[in-house]
């Protein structure tokens, strides 16, 4: 059975109502959402990146652009002149591109606090509009298993590497697609000289070296000394990799399967940025992120992810790390405004010699 009410409860009832005071709800913001470009080879710990959004209140996006010079050639493409471009944080621009991204003013300005920490070494931009994030030694990687089945005494010099027991023994990556392909290159140009290291590549053609696009087909498909077993014991990889293969190896070893030839004359240092894309929508929380890459967690993150040095001195080394990592007594160097003005051109003679 259904009461009935009093016209007069009623309108009392509708009078107390109106007299409280209004309450609106106020929804929590979402997260806001980050976008970061990267090559193919960025990693870093899950835990660092929830505790990056957790403290910001922010959702992560990575973007993988393939190698370093396919990621930038992407990123040109989507970027230059758009109200709109496809990410807000570009990283893994590195020195032998840097002159090529500043050139297409990618790139807003931003100098971190963190910077007065970091050797100047590494802070190749005085406009600050990419920041030095970690540095890694390009130098050629060998298999030392199929050296020591086949007896043959290991090249001492780039020079060596045009001898005929060296025949086919060596894959190199595209200079035009690849960031260690180009790095190599240079070493390459520094060891020679600009009047001689197309000799030496005219040599390493006729010595039937191996040409691929990217590190990755290079180091995984070709090298005899990775997962892939290809046909070729030697590849152009990173003084740190054979680490990778020692802390990565299905079953326990008490030394790595490979090592780098670092004699004088056949590495070139590589060192690696990031930066904040212009016109993004999101200036404020990209500040926070290239904060974050510089923050002390994240740079003792960084060897064990993707195998390279931490940029901030104060950073602490995994004994692992260091145990097979090789860092060369002395790298090859390049005016940088003789790579800016010559790499495009360097690029296109050594495609014309090794395609043609």
């Amino acid at each position: 059975m259904f009461k009935k009410y009093s016209p007069l409860l009623t309108i009392f009832v509708l009078i107390l109502a109106a007299c409280q005071p209004l309450t609106t709800a106020t929804p929590e913001t979402g997260p806001q959402t980050l976008t970061v470009m990267t090559h193919d080879s960025f990693s870093v710990s899950e835990e660092l990146v929830k505790k990056f959004e957790t403290e910001n209140n922010a959702s992560l996006i990575f973007i993988q652009g393939g190698d370093t010079g396919s990621a930038l050639n992407r990123l040109i493409l989507t970027s230059v002149g758009s109200p709109t471009p496809e990410a807000d944080v570009f990283y893994g621009l590195d020195n032998t591109f840097l002159s090529r991204a500043l050139d297409q003013d990618l790139f807003e300005a931003y100098q971190p606090a963190a910077l007065d920490a970091i050797p100047a070494e590494f802070k190749l931009d005085p406009t600050f509009k990419v920041v030095p994030i970690d540095y890694g030694d390009v130098c050629i990687n060998y298999d030392k298993a199929w050296f020591a089945e086949k007896n043959l005494e290991l090249p001492g010099s780039l020079q060596d590497l045009t001898k005929p027991e060296f025949n086919g023994l060596l894959v190199v990556e595209n200079p035009a697609t690849s960031s260690p392909g180009l790095a190599f290159m240079m070493a390459t140009i520094a060891e020679f000289g600009e009047s001689g290291w197309l000799a030496w590549w005219k040599s390493m053609k006729n010595n039937n070296a191996a040409i691929v696009s990217d590190w990755e087909t290079a180091y995984y498909t070709n090298f005899s000394g990775s997962s892939g077993k290809g046909p070729q014991p030697m590849v152009v990889s990173y003084a740190s990799s054979p680490a990778a293969e020692l802390i990565f190896a299905e079953t326990e070893l008490s030394e790595s399967p490979t090592a780098s030839l670092v004699s004088p004359g056949m590495c070139w240092r590589q060192v690696e940025f990031a930066g904040i894309l212009k016109n993004t929508p999101n200036r404020a929380l990209a500040e926070k992120f290239i904060n974050f890459m510089l923050s002390k967690e994240f740079q003792e993150d960084v060897p064990m992810q993707m195998f390279v040095f931490p940029v901030l001195p104060e950073a602490v080394l995994p004994e692992e790390f260091l145990l097979a990592s090789q860092i060369p007594e002395t790298v090859g160097s390049l005016d940088p405004a003789l790579i800016a003005a010559n790499r495009d051109g360097w690029v296109n003679e050594w495609t014309n010699l090794m395609f043609k």
